[in-house]
């Protein structure tokens, strides 16, 4: 079983409205999060939410999804990894993580499963020209490492750090693994290249 973790628990400060309610060709971002990434293959998606989650859930409770409340979210990004990690059954093949300011179509998000399905690393991250991106495949094994990720030790940074040796990189020649959604700027800027982000 492969899952995805997309994080949407933020605050969404510099973007000024919460981005997973964001238009994103019809649907809420967190919609067409959740869509690519179970057309991509996963079987498990869980989103953890936090900032507004009142006005969030409602749009992906319905898609299929398991919904994670992360009360803790204001600590930073290791909590969410937490938090969605933990409700991750044990055996899972790999996990992706994704965040929702990150959007991803589908043919990218196999790809790295694919690459993840066909590693024997224990993490897998997608390059564009030398530069990483995401999502990131974490094997199953590292789970519970994920599950006890802290911020003030460098989140999944130090997982991906302990487990240098056991990385595999895919290149992938699409500039959409860079993507960040962190400004009104940065989201017009993506919503006008409307074609890159069919799946």
């Amino acid at each position: 079983m492969i899952a995805g973790l997309l994080l949407a628990a933020g605050e969404s400060t510099r973007m000024g409205s919460p981005k997973p309610l964001l238009d994103w060709g019809g649907e809420p971002l967190a919609g067409y999060q959740v869509h690519q990434l179970q057309r991509a293959g996963c079987g498990l998606v869980v989103v953890v939410l936090g900032s507004r989650a009142g006005r969030v859930a409602p749009f992906v409770e319905a898609l299929g999804v398991d919904v994670v409340l992360n009360p803790d979210y204001a600590q930073g990004r290791a909590s969410s990894v937490r938090a969605g990690a933990a409700v991750i059954p044990p055996t899972p093949e790999w996990v992706l993580v994704l965040g929702v300011d990150q959007p991803r179509p589908a043919r990218v998000i196999r790809k790295v499963i694919a690459a993840a399905r066909a590693s024997t690393g224990a993490i897998v991250m997608p390059v564009f020209r030398g530069r990483f991106g995401h999502p990131t495949a974490f094997s199953g094994r590292l789970l519970s490492e994920m599950c006890a990720v802290e911020d003030a030790t460098l989140g999944l940074r130090a997982v991906v750090r302990r487990h240098e040796k056991e990385m595999e990189f895919i290149e992938i020649d699409d500039p959409v693994v860079r993507t960040d959604l962190n400004t009104p700027e940065d989201y017009r800027r993506a919503r006008a290249d409307r074609k890159r982000w069919r799946g």
